[in-house]
């Protein structure tokens, strides 16, 4: 019966199904580019016309010349060792919300979640309040009568007052109380879709619940940690408001070199060419850093 149907069929019908399969996919695919053209044209207003307009100036002088002297002043000292400063206090951010954020996603991912959904809201709560009222918070309570020195003599515990504010100190103190929530939110969506059924599983072979923990859950969870990670990391290269308050000048962000060449020289080339430079520089990084997740997620799986 079936070789009798393969005879009634034409013996091009292999070519014409493939046509039309093929002409399907491409109706399919301009369907989908038109559904995507009004996202495209945005991010194109966005994103590709400041950065276009950012990088034309940055070939100026402050004579209006072209010239390629804004690059080169980025390899002066003060410079690269304001670049270094900021990827410096960036890492530090970061390693600090990660230790601080992963337990307390962990422990929101392990309870039930509407439990959980009442402690996001505290999570979330920082986000309601402006960041320049949060900078001035810690502001107060890091000065050297603040609160925290006060309560400090008070109990005996110093003589003099603590150098808090006005500084590195400060500056990571106030950049980590701001983006803790970044950090949290999606690796908490990443160790909410882990699935129960695996880590049982894992001890059902024998596995310990540390040996389950470090072969199962972390190396599921480590999308969420990064993509946590990257976002805190990003937001802190281009962070202006909290160093420059809590820092007291001190602090050099590659953020305040960018502003001082706006406000204190009006020379927009000299703040475009940085610009450009960091965004080039955010993208290395994030590529780096994906990179560096997937290696980390197949190692820990594999050991």
């Amino acid at each position: 019966m079936t070789t009798v149907a393969a005879d009634l069929l034409p013996p091009n019908a292999g070519v014409l199904n493939a046509g039309l399969l093929g002409g399907d996919e491409r109706r399919q695919r301009l369907a989908m580019f038109g559904l995507s053209v009004p996202a495209l044209v945005l991010v194109a207003l966005v994103l590709l016309v400041p950065f276009s307009w950012l990088a034309w100036l940055s070939f100026f002088d402050a004579s209006g010349a072209l010239s390629g002297e804004n690059y080169a002043r980025l390899l002066r000292p003060a410079y690269v060792n304001s670049f270094l400063s900021t990827l410096q206090v960036s890492a530090a951010v970061t390693a600090i919300c990660i230790l601080l954020g992963y337990p307390v996603a962990y422990l929101l991912s392990q309870l039930p979640q509407r439990v959980a959904q009442v402690l996001l809201v505290f999570i979330i709560l920082p986000f309601w309040t402006s960041v320049l009222v949060r900078t001035y918070a810690w502001l107060v309570l890091l000065q050297r009568e603040g609160v925290i020195n006060t309560w400090l003599k008070q109990l005996g515990l110093i003589s003099e007052s603590l150098p808090l504010v006005n500084n590195l100190t400060g500056t990571i103190i106030g950049m980590v109380h701001v983006m803790l929530p970044f950090l949290i939110l999606p690796l908490y969506s990443s160790m909410r879709a882990i699935d129960p059924v695996y880590l049982r599983a894992a001890a059902n072979c024998g596995a310990s619940p540390a040996q389950s923990f470090r072969q199962v859950f972390l190396p599921l969870s480590a999308p969420g940690l990064g993509a946590g990670a990257a976002l805190t990391f990003v937001l802190c290269l281009g962070f202006y408001l909290t160093p420059a308050l809590l820092g007291g000048g001190r602090v050099a962000m590659w953020s305040t070199q960018i502003a001082d060449a706006v406000s204190k020289f009006a020379n927009w080339g000299a703040a475009s060419a940085l610009s450009v430079a960091l965004l080039v520089v955010t993208g290395i990084i994030l590529w780096a850093m994906k990179w560096a997740v997937r290696r980390l997620g197949s190692s820990l799986g594999e050991g």
